[in-house]
């Protein structure tokens, strides 16, 4: 996969991908990892002479219309308290009718356009509409650093191979990395656990690993509603939490423990789906002490996917700052399909 390592930037313009679809409260941004998380491919092109960096993103479904709740300005506030000693500039995002060149001072290195999913043309795959927002900004080269839409096939992640050559970033790098030792070089034992709601969505990423990994362990709502299998690997929790009304809303302390003790053993974890309904603090005490005991294990690779997954984690990590894991993919949908070998027309366009 060629990445930014493999080109020489100094004195270029560079469009760069990001995911900045962060939470947003009040005009600001409630969680920053994400954009944070941008900060070794943007720091790298500015330490090796880019001349300016361009950042593209989307926030929310906007559905291809404008609104205020879907600008990415409380994103470039963020991004400025970050880098105070970078001036960030926002600027409209142009659309497929309009190839006029946006006047960016010299003295803006980085500038973040507008919401690129308030425009249709480009969840409609429309190359005309990227080649303008190329040409809007004069740029040289496309970095691919927004893993979590590398399965989409957007115009921001599909055609654009068609207008610029796209590298991966940094961030992208890193993602595709440890998924890919995961699956193919992982050091044993490994443990993958699985939660969240749906069996149709669970049951794929349970067949895949049930032929590399050492255990699996099934919690959350699938295991409370009975999920079953044969496979004597794979441990189903079987004691829960319940509120007064009889609803099992969290894996039990006898299951935890198991749970625990496999950690402790492993070498390898990857964990999907939350163990219990964590939105309520009463029901997240699993979850809560699984994510703990990832992030303080040493000596091993350990790897969070998944949209609430990755969510509670780095909600976590805001106040737990001694918590550390090998990846916390930024990716959501896209990690997912990638373990499960389906088609990723953003990872495409970079080896094309």
């Amino acid at each position: 996969m060629k990445t930014i390592k493999d080109i020489d930037v100094k004195d270029k313009i560079i469009l760069v991908r990001v995911d900045y679809n962060v939470p947003v409260k009040d005009g600001k941004v409630v969680n920053d990892l994400r954009i944070r998380a941008s900060l070794p491919t943007i720091n790298y092109l500015l330490e090796h002479g880019a001349k300016r960096i361009i950042l593209i993103s989307h926030l929310g479904r906007p559905e291809g219309k404008f609104a205020p709740e879907f600008t990415l300005q409380p994103a470039v506030n963020a991004l400025q308290k970050i880098m105070p000693e970078q001036t960030i500039g926002f600027y409209p995002l142009p659309n497929k009718n309009d190839a006029k060149t946006i006047p960016i001072p010299d003295y803006v290195k980085i500038a973040l356009l507008e919401n690129l999913r308030t425009n249709p043309d480009e969840e409609e795959n429309d190359q005309n509409f990227i080649k303008n927002v190329v040409h809007s900004v004069n740029a040289d080269i496309y970095v691919q650093d927004g893993f979590a839409v590398t399965h989409r096939a957007h115009a921001s992640t599909d055609a654009i191979k068609n207008v610029l050559p796209v590298y991966a970033g940094l961030l992208v790098e890193k993602e595709i990395n440890n998924l890919k030792k995961i699956i193919e070089n992982p050091e044993k034992p490994l443990l993958v656990i699985i939660g969240g709601a749906k069996v149709d969505d669970k049951q794929p990423l349970i067949d895949k690993f049930s032929k590399i990994a050492d255990q699996i362990f099934v919690g959350g709502k699938i295991a409370s509603e009975g999920y079953q299998t044969k496979d004597a690997k794979i441990i189903v929790a079987d004691d829960f939490d319940e509120n007064s009304a009889g609803e099992k809303l969290d894996i039990g302390p006898l299951s935890t423990t198991k749970l625990s003790d496999l950690i402790t053993d492993a070498k390898t974890i990857i964990w999907n789906g939350l163990l219990g309904y964590a939105e309520d603090p009463a029901y997240a005490t699993a979850s809560t002490i699984t994510a703990e005991m990832l992030g303080e294990k040493e000596n091993a690779t350990t790897v969070i996917c998944g949209g609430d997954t990755t969510g509670f984690v780095e909600n976590l990590m805001k106040d737990h700052k001694n918590l550390n894991y090998s990846l916390v993919s930024t990716g959501g949908g896209a990690a997912l399909e990638f373990l499960l070998g389906k088609p990723m027309p953003g990872l495409e366009a970079i080896a094309s």
